[in-house]
């Protein structure tokens, strides 16, 4: 008997290096601010190494790079597009605006800037995941509106997969202003470990589908 298991276990770890072998490692790059960078958090906790865990335990055979800047705007993002995108990068995650919001950038360049992304995300045939944002009202009701349909839009536009509101895991269950005392940092901006792994949770699905695009 004890034979008989010792070659179940051989034949059991040749089937497993023979699946690892056959993957081919997918690079993702996170072009992001601070919400993407892991703001004061510990380097474990940020979103990218908590999305890294979760693909991992998906077995997905994928590698993020953290392309996130904290304080970058759009902007900031177009600027360093195509030094980011290098040839070893399959895939791209955009999840920029939160800073155009805090600067009250008017929301057309906002979407002139996340245009430019993905034009050159295009021009390299690189499949986008797009991570939308919510404004607040504190501008007014035409300028949350106009900021908040230049995710979907530039989406359908580009036909790239969208993640409709990065917050959203937050607040399922919750009201928002429990939400923001359970999983926010006290700068009331960035989440914190707990609110991380939520999120996380949340768009490693997104992800799944983002690897599935490329070829």
């Amino acid at each position: 008997m004890g034979t008989v298991l010792k070659v179940a276990a051989l034949i059991l770890g040749l089937s497993q290096a023979s699946t690892a072998g056959d993957c081919s490692e997918k690079t993702v790059a996170m072009l992001g601010d601070s919400l993407v960078h892991g703001f004061g958090l510990s380097p474990e906790d940020g979103l990218v190494p908590a999305l890294q865990r979760w693909l991992d335990g998906e077995g997905a055979c994928a590698k993020l790079i953290n392309a996130g800047v904290s304080g970058d705007t759009t902007a900031g993002g177009l600027a360093r597009i195509d030094w980011s995108l290098t040839q070893d990068v399959d895939a791209l995650v955009v999840g920029l605006g939160g800073n155009d919001l805090l600067r009250g950038i008017w929301p057309e360049f906002t979407r002139s800037n996340l245009s430019g992304i993905l034009e050159a995300a295009s021009a390299k045939e690189l499949p986008v995941l797009m991570v939308g944002l919510e404004a607040p009202s504190n501008f007014g009701p035409e300028f949350k509106a106009e900021f908040e349909s230049i995710f979907p839009e530039l989406a359908e536009e580009f036909d790239v997969l969208l993640y409709p509101r990065f917050f959203e895991a937050l607040e399922s269950d919750l009201s928002r202003d429990e939400a923001r005392r359970q999983y926010m940092q006290p700068d009331g901006l960035h989440p914190n470990a707990s609110g991380v792994e939520l999120i996380a949770n949340s768009l490693g699905p997104y992800l799944m589908d983002l690897l599935a695009r490329v070829d």
